[in-house]
């Protein structure tokens, strides 16, 4: 009996971050309530940050909303990155550092696979790392799992990968 599974993941396509930033940076030098502004958007791909500075409260608030923007139109779901509190800078500035979190860690693994049991279907759920892999003798099962996980409102980003 043949037996099909799949992988639940959280990540982040850096590239279309990185585009991205570019897009909202783009649109940064162009808006016309950011000239004069020193405000700006840098992207660490090897730490996995993007760094917002802004002039004021008011400034930081509008570049956090065009790079939301950004990310959304490009299908980068916001729920992967940590944005933490605005802290002050050189000469009055504010900066803020956003996370790019990729990865399920153990705790959220615990709930997802206490969640895919709490369905009753005959599949098996294991940790690995920081992915979860679930098995079934039956693709229906699979497809369900599937289903039920897209309808959850997790704060993770979740994607499905390596379906044999």
């Amino acid at each position: 009996m043949a037996s099909f599974s799949f992988d639940i993941v959280s990540e982040v396509d850096l590239q279309e971050v990185d585009n991205a930033v570019n897009q909202a940076a783009k649109e940064l030098s162009q808006r016309y309530d950011f000239k004069n502004s020193k405000s700006s958007l840098v992207f660490d791909r090897k730490e996995k940050k993007i760094t917002l500075i802004a002039d004021d409260d008011f400034k930081l608030r509008a570049l956090t909303d065009i790079l939301e923007t950004r990310l959304a139109k490009r299908g980068v779901s916001i729920k992967a990155f940590k944005f933490s509190e605005p802290e002050k800078a050189f000469e009055g500035y504010l900066r803020q550092v956003v996370e790019i979190c990729m990865g399920i860690d153990k705790e959220r693994a615990k709930e997802l696979t206490a969640v895919i049991k709490g369905l009753g279907l005959k599949v098996q759920v294991q940790i690995e790392g920081e992915k979860i892999k679930v098995s079934s003798a039956q693709k229906d099962e699979l497809q369900a799992v599937i289903t039920h996980l897209r309808g959850l409102n997790f704060p993770l980003p979740l994607s499905f990968c390596n379906y044999r």
